[in-house]
């Protein structure tokens, strides 16, 4: 019975132990070099709880006793009880110490198991301490229990060592995410929103309850989500699109992008519905965060309740809808059109990116409608009555930050189903929104260093390139160099000139139509007709095509959007613990911007 179990292991009449978890933990260790698991069994208490005696017996002891409901169960669990009559019986009445009073070795009714199958037996199975907390890491990391189990085997070398088998992992998650949810789904995420505002004052959250006093709407926007939107929270894109549950109830995010074209969160929510009510709340209570600051432009989805309450919030924000919606849209109602046509793609976007007139746009809108025979859609029919929030040609005006809106909504949908799903509660969400967003700080994090730390080499050598490199980002600077390359491949004829002031022709080769350049030589202003700058800016290539013809070097410091520079982050000021406050910037202002020729 003893042969691989060491004296000092093995049980004995008179040992004493300081309390009965000592004396279970000691003869749960033997049992487990012995081949078999232990479970507890009877118990006397005294009146004020404390255990007098206690017998550990095998886990085989006894027999299933009979029940009632037997005849109701399709398939019984197999039978794990023999009659073994194993044991030990520690003793606590005479003492404050527990003494061994009796001690069975002895097994009967079924085999004990090897070494290698010993860590099935229940009573060597537990999630400890310092398992927990690394349990806890992998799943507020995101990584799924499968994977985070078998990261833990490898860490041990094996399932054997780990302490526990896959389903007590999902079983511990499981009771770890009831306990977590006993406030109700709510109550924790206002529990854990209060905390975020205790740890910094900065951090704003606001709630809207309906009639019967029930939570409803939930925005919150910590600290540096209020300093990236007083920097960059001129284009903000707005999207409902992510549905946070099986009911459906969606997750708004306000998204935006910094010098480095990376996607930035400005502020987040979890909404009841979509109607005018909710947003017109949601768009007034964010602009309260932002200290009263409200967009110059916004992206959003094709929604009638949302455009009606930014005209009543936002009434002097270009409302723009959001192309990447858009092509949606058309994927559902001209399903039979994409799958027929495979040229129908291609123009479809041609009408929306190519025109810089709106007659020109009209035109090949006809043009298309007749092609393929739509003339009579009716989802085409009310897109073209509202051209004016989404074909380019008519929001080439207004600052975009060269987004065409595929960069923020694609790309942060598909990015936030890689952190949060549907069978999260609230709270989970919460979390895993969270560590989103610190992902995505991160990522600025590095630019910001690669920007700062190194100097890209210059596809051409010359002037306008090296003060490019020395001004921009490092993906900006890409946005140049494609500009660049595009003027190297146009030609430019001058159409006229009066006094200091001069019209260029620019045609790209290959190309049937031109793009008209202004320059005003004596007060250092430029234009062009595919309007670049104002909806990217940045100059376009046939600017510096022009700038080239009349050796130009530098570009003019009137054309250096400081919100794509290695600048932009500058001007913080201290505030108030409860207020954050960014010094306005000395780049180009909107006035300057509309005297543009």
């Amino acid at each position: 019975m003893h042969l691989n179990v060491s004296e000092e292991k093995i049980p004995k009449i008179g040992m004493e132990f300081e309390s009965e978890t000592d004396a279970y933990n000691f003869y749960n260790e033997y049992s487990k070099v012995a081949g078999f698991g232990i479970r507890k069994y009877s118990a006397h208490k005294d009146k004020n709880g404390r255990v007098l005696d206690r017998i550990f017996c095998c886990e085989c002891q006894g027999h299933r006793p009979n029940d009632k409901r037997d005849e109701l169960i399709k398939s019984h669990r197999p039978e794990t009880r023999t009659g073994c009559e194993a044991m030990i019986k520690i003793n606590g009445r005479y003492g404050s110490k527990y003494k061994v009073v009796r001690f069975i070795a002895k097994h009967r009714g079924h085999n004990l198991v090897s070494p290698t199958k010993v860590h099935l037996k229940r009573s060597h199975r537990g999630v400890s301490d310092v398992r927990a907390s690394l349990v806890d890491d992998l799943d507020s990391s995101g990584i799924e229990s499968k994977s985070g189990f078998a990261l833990l085997s490898k860490q041990v070398g094996g399932h054997e060592n780990i302490g526990f088998l896959f389903q007590d992992y999902k079983n511990y998650l499981k009771s770890k995410r009831t306990i977590e949810m006993k406030a109700g789904d709510t109550g924790g995420v206002l529990e854990y929103l209060q905390q975020r505002q205790l740890d910094n004052p900065n951090f704003f959250y606001a709630i809207q309850v309906d009639q019967n006093d029930l939570i409803a709407n939930i925005l919150w926007v910590d600290a540096q989500m209020k300093i990236d939107y007083a920097y960059f929270g001129d284009v903000v894109c707005f999207d409902t699109t992510y549905k946070k549950n099986k009911e459906g109830k969606p997750f708004a995010i306000f998204v935006g992008v910094n010098h480095h074209r990376q996607t930035i969160i400005f502020g987040a929510a979890l909404l009841y519905d979509e109607t005018t009510s909710t947003f017109t709340w949601l768009f007034d209570t964010f602009s309260r965060a932002m200290s009263g600051k409200q967009p110059k432009t916004i992206l959003t989805d094709q929604d009638a309740a949302m455009a009606k309450a930014l005209s009543i919030q936002w009434p002097e924000t270009c409302h723009r809808l959001c192309i990447w919606h858009i092509y949606q849209n058309a994927a559902t109602h001209l399903s039979n059109v994409f799958a027929t046509y495979k040229s129908f793609s291609k123009d479809f976007s041609s009408c929306i990116y190519n025109y810089e007139e709106g007659g020109e746009f009209l035109n090949a809108w006809h043009d298309m409608l007749k092609k393929y025979e739509l003339q009579d859609n009716e989802w085409l029919e009310r897109l073209i009555k509202i051209r004016e929030k989404w074909v380019m040609v008519y929001g080439r005006r207004s600052f975009f930050a060269d987004m065409t809106t595929t960069q923020c909504s694609e790309s942060m949908n598909s990015v936030l189903k890689r952190y949060v799903s549907y069978k999260h509660n609230l709270l989970q969400f919460c979390q895993h929104f969270d560590r989103l967003v610190s992902d995505r700080r991160y990522e600025e994090l590095k630019a910001d260093y690669r920007s700062s730390h190194t100097i890209p080499v210059a596809a051409f050598p010359i002037q306008i390139l090296k003060h490019a490199i020395s001004v921009y980002t490092h993906e900006v600077i890409k946005l140049f160099e494609d500009e660049l390359h595009k003027a190297y491949d146009a030609e430019v004829d001058l159409c006229g000139q009066v006094g200091e002031i001069f019209e260029y022709k620019v045609t790209h080769f290959g190309k049937s139509y031109h793009h008209t350049v202004i320059l005003s030589m004596c007060e250092e202003k430029v234009s062009c007709s595919c309007r670049k700058f104002e909806f990217a800016g940045i100059l376009c290539s046939h600017i510096l095509k022009v700038f080239s013809l009349r050796h130009i070097m530098k570009i003019p410091e009137l054309y250096i959007k400081k919100r794509w520079t290695k600048k932009a982050e500058k001007n913080i000021v201290e505030g108030r613990s409860d207020e954050v406050r960014v010094e306005p910037s000395t780049s180009m202002n909107e006035d300057e911007e509309n005297k543009l020729i």
